[in-house]
Order: structure tokens, then sequence, then C-alpha cells
């Protein structure tokens, strides 16, 4: 695993589920994680044949339908279970946040107001959007807490509803302050 490569640990932990492609785990990510984290083909693909190669993934047996290309499957190995848990395990964390909109209303005092409130305005309608799909994924999960593994989907989804509300209500007072 590449030293300090959130990307792996992200693939071990959807792979310890079920067997995935490269492919499918990009659809994994873009469906409910990218909500707090994201990934992309140029670098999951790499990962996967970084992690293959150092035993924490191996490829089980691919299909090809007629007509398309062959679709390789991989899974977690005993090596990689042991590197999610440490990692699990390790009390450590990186929370980084990066977000453009905010990098721009610091330096906004460049151009025009209604420059900053439009990138507001942009920010609010993303977010109300993203809300919605978290709600609904809220709603859903709640009526399977009693299975054990949808209570950590549940609190990992719960955080985003709250965060977003918390960033809606930022827009409102943000855009009162630039009007």
């Amino acid at each position: 695993m590449a030293k300090d490569r959130k990307i792996d640990v992200v693939i071990l932990g959807l792979l310890c589920h079920e067997p995935l492609t490269g492919y499918d785990i990009k659809k994994r990510i873009d469906g409910g994680i990218r909500f707090f984290w994201k990934g992309s083909f140029g670098s999951i693909y790499p990962a996967l044949a970084d992690m293959e190669k150092t035993g924490l993934v191996r490829k089980t047996m691919s299909s090809k339908a007629s007509g398309s290309r062959e679709r390789i499957p991989y899974e977690i190995t005993e090596q990689g279970m042991k590197i999610l848990t440490s990692w699990l395990e390790d009390s450590k964390v990186s929370n980084e946040l990066k977000y453009e909109t905010l990098l721009k209303l610091f330096f906004g005092e460049v151009t025009d107001k209604s420059v900053s409130i439009k990138t507001i305005e942009n920010f609010e309608s993303q977010i109300e959007q993203e809300l919605g799909l978290l709600r609904m994924y809220q709603k859903n999960l709640y009526k399977v807490l009693t299975e054990e593994k949808h209570i950590y989907y549940y609190l990992t989804v719960s955080f985003g509803v709250e965060t977003y509300e918390a960033y809606l209500r930022w827009c409102q007072m943000a855009k009162k302050m630039l009007e």
C-alpha cells in the first residue's frame, strides 16, 4: 500500500463486502462515498495494480459478455483485510476541508459582491440537491437499523445531513451579509 494513499483503504473497504471491478468501485464511490471522499479512475486502477502486486487484493474469475470488454473483479486478501483492520484501529486521522467556494470567497474583495453571491448560490444549489439524496439514504437506512452494518452507514449519512443543513444555514447568512 502506498504511504498515505487513502484510495487504497477505500478500495479495501469496498472489497471487504464483495468482489468488484475497477468500474464497480468507481460507481460505489460516486453513489455514496462521494459525499465525503472522491476517487477517480486515474487513482483507482493504479491502486488496484499496486495492491495486487503487494498481495492486498487478487483478481477473481473474469467474465466477458459477447461484444463487451472483459470484466476483471478483485477481492480482498487476508493480508488486505489485516491492512484495512489496522487502518481502522489507528486513532490518527486527517480530516482535510477543501472548498473552492471558500477559497473564492476569501479573495472575494477583488471583484464585485455579486460575483461572491453567485458563487454562494451555486454552492447552495449543489448542497440542496445532495441533501435531498442524503435524506433519502437516511430514511431508507433508518428502516434497516436492526442489521448492525447499516448502523455505520446510517451514522455516516446522518453526519452528511447535519453538515449539509449547516451549510445551507451558512449560505443564507453569507448572502445576507453581502447583500
